[in-house]
Protein backbone atom coordinates (compact mmCIF):
# COMPACT_ATOMS: atom_id res chain seq x y z
CA UNK A 1 0.00 0.00 0.00
CA UNK A 2 2.58 2.31 0.71
CA UNK A 3 4.34 2.63 -2.63
CA UNK A 4 0.83 3.03 -4.39
CA UNK A 5 0.11 5.58 -1.83
CA UNK A 6 3.41 7.51 -2.36
CA UNK A 7 3.08 6.82 -6.20
CA UNK A 8 -0.37 8.61 -6.18
CA UNK A 9 1.29 11.50 -3.93
CA UNK A 10 3.46 12.19 -6.71
CA UNK A 11 1.43 11.77 -9.38
CA UNK A 12 -1.06 14.81 -7.75
CA UNK A 13 1.64 17.23 -6.99
CA UNK A 14 2.93 16.70 -10.60
CA UNK A 15 -0.89 17.65 -11.82
CA UNK A 16 -1.16 20.72 -9.20
CA UNK A 17 2.02 22.02 -10.73
CA UNK A 18 1.77 21.55 -14.37
CA UNK A 19 -1.93 23.08 -14.04
CA UNK A 20 -0.16 25.86 -12.02
CA UNK A 21 2.18 25.98 -14.29
CA UNK A 22 -0.42 26.71 -16.96
CA UNK A 23 -2.28 28.81 -15.58
CA UNK A 24 0.76 31.26 -15.23
CA UNK A 25 1.35 30.82 -18.55
CA UNK A 26 -2.29 32.35 -19.57
CA UNK A 27 -1.88 34.83 -17.32
CA UNK A 28 1.42 35.58 -18.87
CA UNK A 29 -0.28 35.61 -22.56
CA UNK A 30 -3.14 37.69 -21.17
CA UNK A 31 -0.86 40.43 -19.26
CA UNK A 32 1.32 40.29 -22.82
CA UNK A 33 -2.09 41.15 -25.29
CA UNK A 34 -2.93 43.94 -22.42
CA UNK A 35 0.65 45.49 -22.85
CA UNK A 36 1.16 45.07 -26.62
CA UNK A 37 0.81 48.61 -28.41
CA UNK A 38 -2.58 48.67 -30.58
CA UNK A 39 -1.92 51.16 -33.43
CA UNK A 40 -4.73 53.59 -34.83
CA UNK A 41 -5.94 52.59 -38.18
CA UNK A 42 -6.23 55.24 -41.48
CA UNK A 43 -7.42 53.91 -44.80
CA UNK A 44 -7.63 56.28 -47.53
CA UNK A 45 -10.10 56.28 -50.17
CA UNK A 46 -6.94 55.10 -52.92
CA UNK A 47 -6.94 51.86 -50.55
CA UNK A 48 -4.00 52.91 -48.71
CA UNK A 49 -3.53 51.95 -45.08
CA UNK A 50 -1.37 53.96 -42.63
CA UNK A 51 -0.75 52.15 -38.97
CA UNK A 52 0.25 54.77 -36.79
CA UNK A 53 -1.07 57.58 -34.03
CA UNK A 54 -3.70 59.95 -34.65
CA UNK A 55 -2.07 63.14 -33.78
CA UNK A 56 -4.64 65.70 -34.55
CA UNK A 57 -7.05 67.64 -37.19
CA UNK A 58 -6.85 70.73 -37.86
CA UNK A 59 -7.43 72.87 -41.09
CA UNK A 60 -8.36 69.36 -42.82
CA UNK A 61 -5.22 67.93 -42.54
CA UNK A 62 -5.13 64.72 -40.56
CA UNK A 63 -1.80 64.20 -38.96
CA UNK A 64 -0.37 61.00 -38.00
CA UNK A 65 2.95 59.71 -36.01
CA UNK A 66 3.70 56.88 -38.57
CA UNK A 67 4.57 53.23 -36.95
CA UNK A 68 7.97 52.65 -39.66
CA UNK A 69 9.51 56.24 -39.42
CA UNK A 70 7.93 58.07 -36.93
CA UNK A 71 7.69 60.60 -38.84
CA UNK A 72 4.67 62.95 -38.75
CA UNK A 73 2.18 62.31 -42.25
CA UNK A 74 -0.67 64.87 -43.11
CA UNK A 75 -3.46 63.05 -45.52
CA UNK A 76 -6.41 65.47 -46.05
CA UNK A 77 -9.46 64.45 -44.09
CA UNK A 78 -11.50 64.57 -47.33
CA UNK A 79 -9.17 61.69 -48.18
CA UNK A 80 -9.91 59.66 -45.52
CA UNK A 81 -13.01 56.80 -45.82
CA UNK A 82 -12.73 54.49 -42.38
CA UNK A 83 -10.19 55.07 -39.10
CA UNK A 84 -9.74 53.46 -36.05
CA UNK A 85 -8.26 55.49 -32.83
CA UNK A 86 -7.25 53.16 -29.86
CA UNK A 87 -6.75 55.81 -27.46
CA UNK A 88 -9.67 58.06 -26.27
CA UNK A 89 -8.93 61.51 -27.61
CA UNK A 90 -12.14 64.49 -28.45
CA UNK A 91 -13.91 64.50 -31.73
CA UNK A 92 -15.14 67.96 -32.40
CA UNK A 93 -17.98 68.36 -34.46
CA UNK A 94 -20.19 70.68 -36.68
CA UNK A 95 -22.70 70.77 -34.51
CA UNK A 96 -20.35 72.28 -31.20
CA UNK A 97 -20.43 68.36 -29.66
CA UNK A 98 -17.38 67.35 -28.38
CA UNK A 99 -17.31 63.28 -28.40
CA UNK A 100 -14.21 61.89 -26.29
CA UNK A 101 -13.80 58.36 -26.96
CA UNK A 102 -12.03 55.78 -28.84
CA UNK A 103 -13.14 54.99 -32.61
CA UNK A 104 -14.04 51.60 -34.36
CA UNK A 105 -13.99 51.06 -38.48
CA UNK A 106 -17.57 51.33 -39.93
CA UNK A 107 -19.07 51.29 -43.30
CA UNK A 108 -16.75 53.85 -45.70
CA UNK A 109 -17.10 57.42 -44.67
CA UNK A 110 -18.30 56.48 -41.17
CA UNK A 111 -16.91 55.55 -37.90
CA UNK A 112 -17.80 54.40 -34.75
CA UNK A 113 -17.08 56.04 -31.55
CA UNK A 114 -17.03 54.80 -28.09
CA UNK A 115 -17.62 57.76 -25.90
CA UNK A 116 -18.55 58.55 -22.19
CA UNK A 117 -18.40 56.38 -18.83
CA UNK A 118 -20.33 53.55 -20.14
CA UNK A 119 -18.41 53.36 -23.62
CA UNK A 120 -21.57 53.50 -25.53
CA UNK A 121 -21.01 53.44 -29.33
CA UNK A 122 -22.28 56.48 -31.52
CA UNK A 123 -22.16 56.31 -35.28
CA UNK A 124 -20.38 59.56 -36.66
CA UNK A 125 -20.74 60.66 -40.62
CA UNK A 126 -16.74 61.69 -40.69
CA UNK A 127 -17.64 65.00 -42.68
CA UNK A 128 -19.40 65.88 -39.43
CA UNK A 129 -15.90 66.32 -37.99
CA UNK A 130 -14.56 69.39 -37.99
CA UNK A 131 -11.30 69.07 -35.80
CA UNK A 132 -9.27 65.73 -33.95
CA UNK A 133 -7.17 66.78 -31.17
CA UNK A 134 -6.87 70.05 -31.32
CA UNK A 135 -4.19 72.13 -29.07
CA UNK A 136 -6.45 74.78 -27.76
CA UNK A 137 -5.15 78.22 -27.90
CA UNK A 138 -5.78 80.87 -25.82
CA UNK A 139 -7.96 83.66 -28.17
CA UNK A 140 -4.61 86.22 -28.00
CA UNK A 141 -1.28 84.60 -28.38
CA UNK A 142 1.60 86.73 -27.50
CA UNK A 143 5.18 86.48 -28.81
CA UNK A 144 8.09 89.18 -27.90
CA UNK A 145 11.34 90.16 -25.44
CA UNK A 146 12.48 92.68 -24.02
CA UNK A 147 16.43 93.07 -24.16
CA UNK A 148 19.29 95.42 -23.21
CA UNK A 149 22.84 96.03 -23.86
CA UNK A 150 25.60 97.94 -21.98
CA UNK A 151 29.54 98.39 -22.53
CA UNK A 152 31.61 100.92 -20.55
CA UNK A 153 35.68 101.87 -21.49
CA UNK A 154 38.06 103.41 -19.12
CA UNK A 155 41.67 104.53 -19.83
CA UNK A 156 42.70 106.14 -23.13
CA UNK A 157 39.05 106.68 -24.00
CA UNK A 158 35.78 106.73 -21.44
CA UNK A 159 33.22 104.93 -23.83
CA UNK A 160 29.58 104.17 -22.84
CA UNK A 161 27.16 102.49 -25.08
CA UNK A 162 23.36 101.68 -24.02
CA UNK A 163 21.44 99.88 -25.84
CA UNK A 164 17.95 98.91 -25.40
CA UNK A 165 15.15 96.49 -27.71
CA UNK A 166 12.19 95.81 -27.52
CA UNK A 167 9.09 93.62 -29.71
CA UNK A 168 5.89 92.21 -28.81
CA UNK A 169 3.14 90.23 -31.41
CA UNK A 170 0.01 90.24 -29.95
CA UNK A 171 -2.34 87.45 -33.04
CA UNK A 172 -6.12 86.28 -32.28
CA UNK A 173 -7.63 84.85 -35.67
CA UNK A 174 -8.19 87.53 -37.52
CA UNK A 175 -5.65 90.09 -35.48
CA UNK A 176 -1.73 90.89 -35.41
CA UNK A 177 -0.59 93.99 -33.32
CA UNK A 178 3.13 94.67 -33.93
CA UNK A 179 4.93 96.65 -31.95
CA UNK A 180 9.44 97.81 -32.56
CA UNK A 181 11.76 99.53 -30.70
CA UNK A 182 14.88 100.57 -30.16
CA UNK A 183 17.41 103.32 -28.37
CA UNK A 184 20.92 103.51 -28.34
CA UNK A 185 23.05 106.04 -26.70
CA UNK A 186 26.81 106.42 -26.56
CA UNK A 187 29.50 109.02 -26.05
CA UNK A 188 33.09 109.22 -25.04
CA UNK A 189 34.48 111.70 -22.07
CA UNK A 190 30.71 113.27 -21.66
CA UNK A 191 31.06 114.12 -26.04
CA UNK A 192 27.86 112.18 -27.36
CA UNK A 193 28.72 109.60 -29.93
CA UNK A 194 25.37 108.10 -30.84
CA UNK A 195 21.54 108.95 -29.46
CA UNK A 196 18.98 107.35 -31.56
CA UNK A 197 15.39 105.91 -31.34
CA UNK A 198 12.65 104.88 -33.64
CA UNK A 199 9.47 102.40 -33.05
CA UNK A 200 7.00 101.07 -35.55
CA UNK A 201 3.33 100.00 -34.63
CA UNK A 202 1.19 98.01 -37.00
CA UNK A 203 -2.07 96.31 -37.38
CA UNK A 204 -2.89 93.14 -39.57
CA UNK A 205 -6.28 92.20 -40.72
CA UNK A 206 -6.65 88.69 -41.72
CA UNK A 207 -8.95 88.68 -44.81
CA UNK A 208 -8.23 84.93 -45.34
CA UNK A 209 -6.41 82.75 -43.49
CA UNK A 210 -2.97 84.04 -45.43
CA UNK A 211 -3.80 87.25 -47.49
CA UNK A 212 -4.29 90.56 -44.86
CA UNK A 213 -4.22 94.17 -44.94
CA UNK A 214 -2.47 96.36 -43.10
CA UNK A 215 -1.71 99.46 -41.49
CA UNK A 216 1.64 100.49 -40.17
CA UNK A 217 3.28 103.71 -39.13
CA UNK A 218 7.05 104.31 -38.19
CA UNK A 219 9.24 106.81 -36.11
CA UNK A 220 12.59 107.77 -36.16
CA UNK A 221 15.08 110.05 -34.41
CA UNK A 222 18.55 110.90 -34.52
CA UNK A 223 20.17 113.35 -32.82
CA UNK A 224 23.31 113.52 -34.44
CA UNK A 225 21.98 112.91 -37.85
CA UNK A 226 20.14 116.40 -37.14
CA UNK A 227 17.14 114.28 -37.69
CA UNK A 228 14.32 115.44 -35.47
CA UNK A 229 11.43 113.04 -36.39
CA UNK A 230 11.34 111.10 -39.44
CA UNK A 231 7.68 109.79 -39.83
CA UNK A 232 6.23 106.94 -42.30
CA UNK A 233 2.29 106.11 -42.06
CA UNK A 234 1.44 103.66 -44.34
CA UNK A 235 -1.36 100.81 -45.36
CA UNK A 236 -1.59 97.61 -48.43
CA UNK A 237 -1.93 94.33 -49.12
CA UNK A 238 0.43 91.22 -47.10
CA UNK A 239 0.42 87.83 -47.68
CA UNK A 240 1.52 85.19 -45.24
CA UNK A 241 3.76 83.07 -47.44
CA UNK A 242 4.54 80.78 -44.26
CA UNK A 243 2.78 79.97 -41.29
CA UNK A 244 3.66 77.51 -38.52
CA UNK A 245 2.75 74.40 -38.82
CA UNK A 246 3.12 74.39 -42.46
CA UNK A 247 6.25 72.45 -43.19
CA UNK A 248 7.62 69.43 -40.46
CA UNK A 249 11.28 68.62 -38.75
CA UNK A 250 13.10 71.70 -38.10
CA UNK A 251 11.16 74.08 -40.21
CA UNK A 252 8.29 73.57 -38.26
CA UNK A 253 7.87 76.73 -36.53
CA UNK A 254 9.68 79.22 -39.56
CA UNK A 255 6.96 82.47 -40.55
CA UNK A 256 7.51 84.77 -43.21
CA UNK A 257 5.31 87.19 -44.74
CA UNK A 258 5.90 90.08 -46.62
CA UNK A 259 3.62 93.41 -47.61
CA UNK A 260 3.57 96.65 -49.67
CA UNK A 261 1.87 99.84 -49.99
CA UNK A 262 1.94 103.51 -50.74
CA UNK A 263 3.61 105.70 -47.83
CA UNK A 264 3.22 109.28 -46.35
CA UNK A 265 6.79 109.43 -45.86
CA UNK A 266 8.36 113.11 -44.23
CA UNK A 267 11.46 114.13 -42.02
CA UNK A 268 11.88 116.98 -40.12
CA UNK A 269 15.13 118.16 -39.08
CA UNK A 270 16.19 120.34 -36.30
CA UNK A 271 18.21 123.17 -38.18
CA UNK A 272 16.93 123.44 -41.65
CA UNK A 273 19.90 125.87 -42.53
CA UNK A 274 21.50 122.26 -43.16
CA UNK A 275 19.02 120.29 -44.28
CA UNK A 276 15.31 121.15 -45.07
CA UNK A 277 12.04 119.39 -43.91
CA UNK A 278 11.30 116.64 -46.73
CA UNK A 279 7.48 114.87 -47.05
CA UNK A 280 6.97 112.58 -50.02
CA UNK A 281 4.32 110.28 -51.30
CA UNK A 282 6.78 106.55 -51.61
CA UNK A 283 6.50 103.30 -51.69
CA UNK A 284 6.89 100.80 -48.74
CA UNK A 285 7.82 96.71 -49.08
CA UNK A 286 8.54 94.91 -46.19
CA UNK A 287 9.27 91.55 -45.45
CA UNK A 288 9.44 89.61 -41.87
CA UNK A 289 11.08 85.99 -41.16
CA UNK A 290 11.52 84.52 -37.83
CA UNK A 291 13.37 80.69 -37.80
CA UNK A 292 13.11 79.23 -34.18
CA UNK A 293 14.63 76.34 -33.96
CA UNK A 294 15.66 73.24 -31.17
CA UNK A 295 12.04 73.83 -29.99
CA UNK A 296 12.80 77.78 -29.97
CA UNK A 297 15.70 78.01 -28.09
CA UNK A 298 17.57 79.77 -31.14
CA UNK A 299 16.23 81.97 -33.12
CA UNK A 300 17.13 83.45 -36.52
CA UNK A 301 15.28 86.67 -37.68
CA UNK A 302 15.18 89.00 -40.61
CA UNK A 303 13.42 92.40 -40.61
CA UNK A 304 13.64 94.96 -43.44
CA UNK A 305 11.64 98.32 -44.78
CA UNK A 306 12.47 99.49 -47.98
CA UNK A 307 10.80 103.18 -48.84
CA UNK A 308 11.39 103.81 -52.38
CA UNK A 309 10.22 107.56 -54.03
CA UNK A 310 7.43 107.10 -56.65
CA UNK A 311 8.96 109.62 -58.25
CA UNK A 312 12.68 108.59 -58.27
CA UNK A 313 13.46 104.79 -57.89
CA UNK A 314 17.04 105.70 -57.03
CA UNK A 315 15.77 107.86 -54.06
CA UNK A 316 15.38 105.14 -51.50
CA UNK A 317 15.91 104.61 -47.54
CA UNK A 318 15.71 101.45 -45.82
CA UNK A 319 16.45 99.86 -42.70
CA UNK A 320 17.25 95.96 -41.87
CA UNK A 321 17.70 93.79 -38.93
CA UNK A 322 19.31 90.17 -38.98
CA UNK A 323 19.97 88.61 -35.90
CA UNK A 324 20.03 85.99 -33.34
CA UNK A 325 18.04 85.14 -30.11
CA UNK A 326 19.43 82.19 -27.80
CA UNK A 327 17.11 81.37 -24.64
CA UNK A 328 19.63 80.47 -21.96
CA UNK A 329 17.02 79.31 -19.25
CA UNK A 330 13.27 79.91 -18.76
CA UNK A 331 12.70 82.74 -20.11
CA UNK A 332 16.14 84.66 -19.62
CA UNK A 333 17.77 85.16 -23.31
CA UNK A 334 21.10 86.55 -24.84
CA UNK A 335 20.70 88.35 -28.23
CA UNK A 336 23.41 89.48 -31.42
CA UNK A 337 21.77 91.72 -33.60
CA UNK A 338 23.19 93.53 -37.11
CA UNK A 339 21.06 96.73 -38.09
CA UNK A 340 21.62 98.29 -41.40
CA UNK A 341 19.97 102.04 -42.37
CA UNK A 342 20.53 103.39 -45.97
CA UNK A 343 19.56 106.98 -47.12
CA UNK A 344 20.65 107.53 -50.08
CA UNK A 345 19.95 111.47 -48.97
CA UNK A 346 21.42 111.82 -46.09
CA UNK A 347 21.43 115.29 -44.26
CA UNK A 348 24.64 117.24 -44.98
CA UNK A 349 27.90 116.13 -43.12
CA UNK A 350 26.35 112.62 -42.31
CA UNK A 351 26.78 109.07 -44.30
CA UNK A 352 24.60 107.42 -46.22
CA UNK A 353 24.86 104.08 -44.43
CA UNK A 354 24.84 103.41 -40.33
CA UNK A 355 25.54 100.02 -38.97
CA UNK A 356 24.79 98.99 -35.45
CA UNK A 357 26.02 95.74 -33.97
CA UNK A 358 24.06 95.02 -30.15
CA UNK A 359 24.99 92.21 -27.94
CA UNK A 360 21.98 92.40 -25.34
CA UNK A 361 20.63 90.17 -22.70
CA UNK A 362 16.82 89.77 -21.61
CA UNK A 363 13.01 88.38 -21.56
CA UNK A 364 11.82 86.57 -24.08
CA UNK A 365 8.38 85.12 -24.31
CA UNK A 366 5.75 83.01 -26.46
CA UNK A 367 2.32 81.87 -24.95
CA UNK A 368 1.38 79.51 -27.87
CA UNK A 369 0.93 75.84 -26.18
CA UNK A 370 2.31 73.26 -27.92
CA UNK A 371 1.67 69.32 -28.00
Amino acid sequence: MRPSIVMFGLIVVWCLTTMEHVAFSADDAALVSQVEPAFDVVTLKDGSVIHGEVVEMTGGLLVIKSVLAADLIKVKWSEVTKLAVSHPIPFHLKDGTVLNGTVEEGDPGMMKVKAGPTGGTMTVPMDAVTQVNPVIQSPVIYTGSLNAGYSQSTGNSHLRNVSVLGDLVARSEQLRLTLLGRYVYGDNHGSLQVRNGRGTIKLDFFITKRLFWYASAYVENDFLQNLKLRTAISSGPGYQFIERGDFNGIFKDMTFYAEAGPTYFNEDYRNNSLTGDRASFRARVAMKWDWPLFDGRVTLYHYNEIFPSVQNASDFFFTMDNGVRMKIIAGLASGFQVTTRYNNRPPAGTSDTDNLYLFTLGYAFDTTRKR
